[in-house]
């Protein structure tokens, strides 16, 4: 017999695209770029300065390639105005926003399939909000999501890994969480809360930063791209 179902949401970062490769691709590109612009330093050393950077400033911090500079010194853009290198930095970063920032094939199939079912499609996705919805307008995934269903971290006031974020969701849609499903790759952060409240979980592993990670609990289902989690919703929730 079919368990029912009222509502799957999604986890973006590794879920929906490789966040680890896209970010890869994009630092590589403002560095390129910065160099192009008139800085002069070894490709690897630039690369690994903005690696230490995101690492001990965090992936949000709002001036990363200055900070790069920084530590580089001032003598690596002698007779460059500095704000034209870190301007070259940013474009660089942003159009490969344009060019490289995609869902994986099979989760927009997959997304298209799932929008033409009776059921709420969303997402709970942690994060600064206006970072975490530009990638599902640039993912081009929007029109597959049930608007009311889409949840950011800062706006809902609980962030990953409390189980109220997501007690939170389920209150604002009037769900059960015994009819809803997420899909996410972070054990700890997706899996685990949402056990804890009684959701049914699927847990993708692609590669990605968690995917050697164990958390306290087993997901309901485990899955390695979006076509295993399509037949689990045909022959386990009827869809």
């Amino acid at each position: 017999m079919s368990k029912p179902l009222d509502a799957i949401f999604f986890d973006i970062d590794d879920t929906l695209f490789s966040t680890s490769v896209f970010a890869d691709q994009a630092r590589r590109a403002a560095i390129d770029a910065m160099l192009r612009a008139g800085l002069s330093c070894a490709r690897d050393v630039a690369l690994r300065e903005l690696q230490d950077v995101i690492t001990e400033f965090s992936s949000n911090y709002g001036s990363h390639f200055d900070k790069v500079l920084d530590r580089i010194g001032a003598d690596a853009f002698e007779g460059h105005n500095r704000a034209v290198i870190v301007a070259a930095g940013v474009v660089a970063y942003h159009d490969t926003k344009w060019s490289k920032l995609k869902v994986w094939d099979d989760v927009y199939e997959v997304l298209r399939w799932l929008s033409s079912k009776r059921v709420m499609r969303g997402i709970v996705s942690a994060g600064i909000t206006i970072k975490q919805a530009e990638k599902v307008v640039r993912l081009g995934v929007l029109e597959f999501l049930t608007p009311s269903a889409i949840f950011f971290t800062d706006q809902v006031g609980f962030s990953k890994p409390n189980p109220k974020l997501y007690r939170r969701v389920l209150q604002r849609l009037r769900l059960d969480p015994a009819r809803c499903l997420y899909v996410g790759d972070n054990p700890t952060h997706d899996i685990d809360p949402c056990n804890a409240e009684g959701w049914n979980t699927a847990r993708i592993r692609r590669g990605g930063r968690h995917a050697t990670e164990d958390g306290a609990t087993q997901a309901d289902y485990e899955i390695t791209d979006f076509f295993a989690l399509r037949e689990i919703l045909q022959q386990d929730f009827g869809l």
